[in-house]
């Protein structure tokens, strides 16, 4: 069969879609068609090998995707061939404290589908059952291959982790882009004002389209001034914020007192300067969040697959042009979500 791979770090040149072998399924996975997978900006850090992410080469990268079920395990219950299924890629271990407790994504040897482990942007993949979820007949392999890394991130961030409450207002950095777009969403249906922030008016567009209240242009303006201008000089109750070290200081100066900053991620990097006195100070939270819980991927999946939420897709690419999908995230080129498919599906 075919696959995206890499055998070493680097910039895109290290990207193949190339002949891989055959997966063996083991007895509690399941065989897909992969039909339809998305990029996250992890793919990018998986190929450029940053600290703690050391995969087996070959790697085979990917940690969205949907397809059908060809075979299964004999230790499979849940699933038969022929089913519609999409991938949901966090792999905790099943024996830690918080796996008992059900809260996988809090596991200490938690692992991620296409980050520390095999992948499933290529043509076939073996995938545990219990990083599955069904996918209904009326759904599109694109919105099914693309929802649901994003959806459960911004799920968990703002609806466990932040406890965010009708009423309440909420700043989105990086709206434009694929966990971004799908908190504003969450963010509006939740009932909360929706502050967006985005690099160009047209990617504010987008954020409008997807609930947005008020719209800032981070390029053109300082956010946080737009902030304390637009809400009184009172600030926001939470401010998403999953670029790291380029935005913390003004995403602590956009909070009110008592406000809660939740984080799942630093595209621009992991240490800033912690702003005590400010956190103190303000009596501010600084929450980390990352994936989600089995139950809560399913409980916001359920509203993508009802038409709800909705991934937006900016561009459909071969799988073997993952290395242009790859440019498209890196160079912050348009809005949403990028699809891979395999060359065989177009």
């Amino acid at each position: 069969m075919k696959a995206v791979q890499f055998t070493e770090h680097g910039d895109r040149s290290v990207i193949t879609y190339d002949d891989y072998p055959e997966p063996d399924v083991g007895r509690n996975e399941v065989l897909i068609d992969v039909k339809a997978g998305a990029l996250n900006h992890l793919d990018i850090w998986t190929r450029r090998g940053l600290p703690g992410i050391d995969p087996e080469m070959p790697h085979v990268p990917g940690s969205d995707a949907a397809g059908v079920v060809l075979e299964t395990g004999p230790d499979v219950t849940r699933f038969d061939e022929g089913d519609r299924v999409a991938l949901s890629a966090g792999v905790g271990c099943g024996r830690c404290e918080f796996c008992r407790d059900g809260d996988e994504s809090m596991c200490v040897r938690y692992r991620i589908i296409g980050e520390h482990l095999p992948g499933v942007h290529a043509e076939r993949a073996a995938v545990p059952e219990d990083n599955l979820i069904p996918v209904p007949d009326d759904v599109d392999w694109e919105i099914a291959g693309s929802a649901t890394l994003v959806f459960q991130t911004a799920w968990r961030m703002l609806v466990d982790r932040a406890d965010l409450e009708a009423g309440e207002t909420v700043l989105v950095l990086g709206a434009s882009g694929g966990v971004g777009h799908a908190a504003v969403q969450i963010a509006a249906h939740a009932g909360a004002e929706v502050f967006a922030a985005a690099s160009t008016d047209e990617k504010l567009q987008y954020a409008d389209d997807c609930g947005a209240d008020h719209l800032i242009n981070y390029e053109t303006q300082n956010f946080a001034g737009a902030i304390r201008e637009l809400t009184g000089k009172r600030g926001v109750d939470v401010v998403v914020d999953h670029v790291g070290e380029a935005t913390y200081d003004d995403s602590l100066k956009s909070l009110a007192k008592g406000g809660r900053l939740v984080t799942c991620g630093a595209t621009t990097g992991p240490n800033p300067p912690a702003g005590l006195n400010r956190i103190f100070w303000n009596q501010l939270s600084v929450i980390g969040s990352t994936m989600a819980t089995p139950g809560q991927a399913d409980d916001v999946l359920s509203l993508v697959w009802d038409g709800t939420f909705e991934p937006r897709i900016r561009e459909v690419l071969p799988m073997s042009r993952t290395a242009r999908a790859h440019e498209l995230l890196e160079n912050r080129e348009g809005f949403g979500k990028v699809v891979v498919k395999p060359d065989s599906e177009f």
